[in-house]
């Protein structure tokens, strides 16, 4: 797959590598996040180790493998430049050597039955789940949270999965440069670029499409499409059992910086899952909200967004966020407050989510419907 100026762009990326110093390589410095409240990458495998009872999935039955979708090589796929324009991307084979960082794009190939397709991982905040840690534990999980240029041109991927915050100017730079060199790169939709000063809305077909996406060019077109299946149905089985609700209940989505909040408005993905399931936004425009637009607003149940990372004490983040609202005295006249409609979400069930949409849109539906049984 690598054309000759890939292979002079991993000579000249090795040279330069050879001059760095063994801490800017992320050698001895933990994960070199920047973030020194980070665990380092050893605890972090060490977290995510499976318990000795656990093992991985069981491959499909030879009626299923007969039965499931197949690809068709060469596939072109869509996804995005640095810039936030689409960047098209032509498969010859399903990638052999996968880069893939941050959460989403970790869970998403160990969800589909991946991992022997991953050169490395990096940039876990949280652990993945327990039926993913034994393919996790097979995996080359990288010291620098965010790995470097020289690292992963090192590493020789045929594929990198990440984020657009990773195809920076200051981390590997633009995806098309990589794609001209051989190496396809896919980024999560929700996380693309403006493109110049145009927005877009972060939803839930995004998060669906990249899962198919990567089912095509994985060739796991059947677990993918399994996934994505679940989380609709989901959707469907909360609008049928709540259709006899006349009045659907408001809604803030709200995380608590220094002196206000970043309201998950409509055009957020958190925003979109409450509103596909029924619930109406309470300021659907305002990105940052003052105390006084939150009273104002006065929403029938307030979501408290909370991220523990590596390192943290889960509990005690998602209080300490609950804490805000709860014990300020401006918002004891809230109805989400009289009414104990007060409810945490983790901010990775409603961000770039991938494979943990299915338990965002879980969180939103039982915040929203406490009395109604959802069968979910």
């Amino acid at each position: 797959m690598k054309s000759k100026s890939m292979k002079r762009f991993l000579a000249l990326a090795l040279a330069g590598a050879l001059a760095l110093t063994a801490a800017g390589c992320g050698g001895s410095d933990g994960n070199n996040s920047g973030d020194s409240g980070r665990k380092d990458a050893q605890d972090i495998v060490e977290d995510n180790k499976a318990e000795a009872t656990e093992t991985p999935a069981a491959e499909d039955d030879a009626e299923n493998q007969d039965s499931a979708k197949k690809t068709e090589y060469p596939l072109t796929i869509t996804t995005y430049n640095s810039d936030g324009t689409q960047l098209e991307t032509t498969y010859e084979k399903a990638p052999e050597k996968v880069v893939a960082v941050y959460q989403g794009s970790i869970e998403t190939m160990l969800a589909l039955g991946l991992e022997d397709h991953l050169v490395a991982t990096a940039g876990l905040d949280n652990e993945v789940p327990d039926e993913q840690k034994a393919a996790f534990s097979e995996t080359n999980y990288l010291d620098e949270f965010t790995p470097s240029k020289e690292t992963v041109t090192m590493l020789e991927p045929d594929m990198i999965f990440s984020w657009g915050s990773l195809f920076g100017e200051k981390t590997l730079g633009n995806a098309s440069e990589w794609v001209e060199k051989g190496v396809n790169t896919y980024m999560n939709t929700n996380t693309h670029p403006k493109q110049g000063d145009a927005s877009y809305n972060k939803t839930l077909e995004n998060e669906y499409n990249d899962i198919l996406n990567i089912g095509k060019i994985f060739d796991v077109q059947d677990k993918a499409e399994a996934i994505v299946n679940e989380m609709e149905t989901t959707i469907d089985m909360v609008l049928e059992k709540t259709s006899a609700i006349q009045e659907k209940p408001t809604v803030l989505i709200l995380e608590s910086g220094k002196d206000s909040f970043t309201n998950y408005n409509a055009t957020s993905l958190g925003g979109d899952m409450v509103t596909q399931l029924g619930g109406v936004l309470a300021n659907p425009d305002g990105a940052s909200l003052g105390k006084e637009d939150v009273i104002a607003a006065n929403p029938d149940v307030i979501f408290v967004v909370y991220m523990p990372y590596t390192g943290d004490d889960p509990e005690e983040v998602k209080q300490e966020k609950l804490n805000v609202i709860l014990e300020d005295e401006a918002y004891a006249s809230l109805d989400a407050v009289k009414n104990g409609r007060v409810v945490p979400i983790m901010l990775s069930e409603m961000y770039a989510s991938a494979t943990r949409t299915q338990d965002g849109i879980v969180t939103f539906a039982q915040g929203l419907y406490p009395d109604v049984d959802l069968g979910i």
